[in-house]
């Protein structure tokens, strides 16, 4: 039986809404970019937040998508179940269909109950459905009305009461919330449906009595009771110290106890189908990995590997896989499952990196390494290889990965090839630990963790997942503490603390952006919030209209005053969060309610301006010289310089950034003037070849900035001169690599290029006088290299002498201790690479030698402890060991392999203390 396909279903559903009036939108890029509280979309609702919360209005009244999400930390975290169980993942597609203030329970109930079960023909005798029982604490009675709804299209033994934990839906803390009812499916055989009925199992994590279909009823806003009730609910947030379980309890008493109801003027609704497990419903299977979302890759991954998938029922997360075909099969899915995830995310512009958002992608991309390395035998790189399938697979609804294919095959590969360097290091690691590990009580201890994760580059997950297929366990306590205590030592910073926000004055166009019009403007204060920092107090102000750019597309934010005839206030920065513009100021205003002056500082502007717009001409500049494979992976644009990111995989020559150079100031002298269209429809804007930002969120109309119909067009939201040649001139100060390929160019304009040209006239001055003005200046210099290297060949030679003379002496210091020839000396070395020449010079010399030198190198001390191979083996001397040992000596610390270590210090005093000390860990 041929399974649905992935691509008829998702548009099965996206057209069955367009037929009830709904605009259908494209996915919201996987990475957030102006949220603080969020580093991906974590759910369907997530890029239409602010029009929940009031913050811009909605541009249609139902709208309808499939939105590219992922959960892996935080509240919602499903790493340790993916590849496990049979619907946990870390990318899904979550289907949605949204009403803002117009249908809302009964278009929306009877709505999904037709799609399921007239369009997808799922049987009606298999599904369930939950409405909310009502929570005392909140006052909220149950919600009958939803009840009694679902009584038109089934019965009641299938019209399941809910608790507040799996029928309210609350956005945070605060704001909007509601009801909502779900919908499950029973995917059981008959005889075990007949066995248990299925109202017994919803909600209660069965694999196969699974939720298919939320609808959330947003009717409430959640608020606290006051400012003091705000700081009640932080203190008992912050401040419990327990365990997770008692922690939540805490949490949710405190918000209750500091938080009441209020109804919302308009009601919306928010819905998610999750599309991998209405996959598995449409399709009568019963595992999503069992449907067409997931089969291409599976089959491509076994094939590949060589290896056949079985489709064995799935292990407990905390159970040792109990089979062969158990192991291959969890690896396949796991790595089906995580690269999704890798690749979408590196095409929505995040890079694996070692910080946030950046760094769970690593994570996931490291731990898929590992199970293809581990338990399917890929000892060299293999994800990257996968992308094509997955790119074709989804051309039709997400087609930035097949735009964006090659690059992002580069960057898997280059991750891919740095991890497996060290993967095999730290696996044996953890064989040579597990010993003493069960020794001990099978349970690996923090410090040891935190060493993987510090030195080997292995998460805690990741080390947790291998000492379970060990039958071993974690401290993860123990990690937390010493990872906390790292943190301590290095943390630089500052905690901050946030109030509520306080409204001022309500307006019916709130916080408008005019600065592309108006170098200034009047405004009224909307709301404010304070800022906590240690010692630093500082306020974020929201104004109905405002000329201050806030933060976004590379570009910094303006700063400026707000003025009035009571006072000035200094803004100090202004960026964008969840859409709201945000100024940030070290006051407040004396008198809030007054009408005030909006002003950005107009010089700082122009320079930024004048950034900007070279950023625009240099990547147009860059795909004319380089190819039409260049893509913007990031930029900085500020008064002082602009920072490129792009794609490409080499390094750029000296003689293509000279043409770039060349292409940009040829544009600047053609004084090419602005044309600016505001409002373009997305589709038209393409048409006229705008070149879009992989990873941006663009709405049905757009900006549109060109400077030349057939050199430069660009979706942008940022300011720009009215005529290039206001940018005078262009100069790139730097080409270098950010990470696997992509590159970095950074450059000046204006008046700072023209800085930055005298300043390297000037040096160029200053190697002329200093080497006497020569006639011709390139082969002076490549004389005196000729000399200088001569030179340095002529004290190699002399060091090398030096180095045989003490050999030669200290061969007949040598003594018989404790069965081993030893030696314990202070020399004379120029270098630790000297030393080190040395102590091998003399274990060739000298069989079945325990070596340790100590030498004072420009007034700092150095030891190396050398051993010979066999003694190293037997365990019973470690080199690395020693040198600690001795090097407390010196005030100092070190370290190395078995064989050879060396050490370094403060104390040059203490180095025949250290001397001294060798024999006797010898003889210990």
């Amino acid at each position: 039986m041929s399974l649905p396909t992935a691509s008829h279903v998702r548009q099965q559903f996206l057209d069955f809404f367009a037929s009830k009036g709904h605009h259908i939108v494209p996915s919201a890029p996987i990475v957030v970019k102006d949220d603080p509280t969020l580093l991906f979309i974590n759910s369907g609702m997530a890029p239409f937040k602010d029009y929940f919360l009031g913050n811009k209005p909605a541009p249609y009244k139902r709208i309808a998508d499939t939105q590219k999400c992922l959960r892996v930390s935080g509240k919602h975290n499903d790493l340790e179940e993916v590849g496990y169980d049979t619907y946990h993942h870390t990318m899904f597609e979550m289907l949605g269909n949204w009403s803002f203030g117009d249908y809302f329970k009964k278009d929306a109930i009877a709505w999904a109950w037709e799609l399921l079960t007239e369009v997808f023909k799922l049987e009606k005798d298999r599904l369930y459905v939950t409405y909310f029982e009502g929570d005392k604490a909140d006052g909220t009675a149950a919600d009958s009305e939803t009840q009694n709804l679902w009584r038109q299209y089934t019965t009641d033994d299938r019209i399941l009461p809910g608790n507040k934990k799996d029928n309210f839906w609350e956005m945070g803390d605060t704001g909007p919330c509601g009801p909502c009812t779900e919908i499950h499916i029973d995917l059981r055989d008959n005889a075990e449906r007949a066995a248990t009925p299925g109202h017994e199992l919803v909600n209660a994590d069965h694999p196969q009595v699974v939720e298919v279909w939320n609808n959330v009823f947003m009717e409430f806003e959640r608020k606290w009771k006051g400012e003091a009730a705000q700081k009640s609910f932080l203190a008992a947030k912050e401040g419990f110290r327990g365990s997770e379980e008692e922690r939540k309890k805490v949490v949710a008493k405190a918000l209750e106890e500091n938080t009441h109801l209020v109804s919302l003027p308009a009601k919306s609704v928010d819905t998610g189908m999750g599309f991998e497990r209405l996959m598995m419903a449409v399709s009568g299977v019963k595992s999503n990995y069992d449907t067409d979302v997931f089969q291409p890759l599976i089959q491509f991954i076994a094939r590949e590997c060589g290896v056949q998938y079985h489709g064995t029922a799935p292990a407990k997360v905390t159970d040792q896989p109990a089979t062969e075909n158990e192991k291959t099969d969890i690896a396949v899915r796991v790595i089906a499952d995580h690269i999704r995830t890798i690749a979408f995310t590196i095409a929505d512009g995040q890079l694996p990196s070692n910080v946030k958002a950046g760094y769970v992608i690593r994570r996931i991309l490291r731990r898929a390494v590992r199970y293809a390395f581990s338990s399917l035998g890929q000892k060299q790189p293999f994800l990257y290889k996968i992308v094509p399938v997955l790119a074709e697979q989804m051309a039709g609804i997400f087609p930035e990965l097949k735009a964006q294919q090659a690059f992002v095959q580069r960057v898997i590969e280059e991750e891919e090839i740095a991890f497996l360097k060290t993967l095999e290091t730290g696996l044996r690691r953890l064989d040579a630990l597990e010993e003493s590990v069960r020794a001990n009580g099978g349970v690996i201890d923090g410090k040891t963790a935190f060493e993987l994760s510090d030195t080997f580059g292995f998460p805690l997950d990741l080390t947790a997942l291998i000492a379970r297929e060990k039958g071993l366990s974690v401290d993860e306590e123990g990690f937390k503490k010493e990872l906390e205590q790292q943190k301590s030592r290095s943390r630089n910073a500052q905690e901050t603390e946030q109030s509520d926000w306080v409204n001022v004055t309500e307006h019916d166009a709130p916080n408008v952006f005019v600065g592309y019009d108006q170098d200034e403007a009047t405004a009224r204060l909307l709301r404010y919030r304070k800022i906590d920092k240690k010692g630093k107090t500082e306020y974020q102000l929201v104004l109905d209209q405002t000329p201050f750019y806030a933060e976004s597309g590379g570009q910094i934010g303006d700063t400026g005053y707000l003025e009035s005839p009571l006072s000035k206030v200094r803004v100090i920065d202004t960026k964008k969060e969840n859409d709201l513009i945000v100024h940030t100021t070290l006051e407040l205003p004396q008198e809030l309610t007054e009408t005030f002056l909006a002003r950005p500082d107009a010089a700082r502007r122009a320079l930024i301006r004048n950034n900007h717009t070279a950023t625009h001409l240099l990547q147009a500049a860059l795909r004319q010289v380089l190819g039409g494979h260049v893509q913007q992976k990031g930029s900085l644009v500020n008064e002082k310089l602009l920072r490129f990111d792009f794609s490409h995989f080499t390094k750029v020559s000296d003689e293509q950034l000279r043409e770039i150079e060349q292409l940009v100031n040829e544009r600047i002298r053609q004084q090419i003037p602005l044309d600016e269209r505001r409002n373009v429809p997305i589709a038209e804007a393409k048409n006229l070849g705008a070149m879009a930002l992989f990873g941006e969120k663009y709405g049905d109309f757009v900006r549109v900035i060109t400077f030349d119909k057939d050199y430069s067009v660009e979706l942008c939201g940022g300011l720009h001169v009215s005529n290039t040649g206001s940018i005078g001139y262009f100069k790139i100060t730097s080409e270098s690599a950010v990470g696997a390929g992509v590159r970095r160019i950074e450059a000046v304009t204006a008046a700072a290029a023209e800085a930055y040209v005298d300043q390297q006239l000037d040096l160029l001055a200053q190697v002329r006088e200093t080497l006497g003005n020569p006639q011709h200046l390139l082969p002076s210099i490549e004389k005196q290299n000729e000399e200088i290297a001569a030179l340095r060949k002529q004290i190699e030679q002399f060091a090398q002498q030096s180095i045989n003379q003490q050999k030669d002496q200290l061969v007949g210091q040598v003594k018989k201790l404790n069965g081993v020839n030893f030696l314990a000396a202070q020399v004379q070395a120029s270098s630790a690479e000297s030393l080190k020449t040395l102590a091998f010079n003399l274990r060739q010399a000298v069989p079945n030698l325990v070596l340790v030198l100590g030498a004072d190198i420009d007034g700092k001390p150095q030891l190396a402890v050398m051993l010979d191979d066999e003694i190293a083996k037997a365990g019973k001397l470690n080199a690395s060991t020693m040198v600690r040992e001795l090097a407390k000596e010196i005030q100092g610390g070190g370290g190395g392999q078995p064989f050879f270590a060396t050490a370094g210090g403060k104390n040059v005093a203490g180095l025949g203390a250290a001397i001294a000390k060798a024999e006797g860990l010898v003889t210990a």
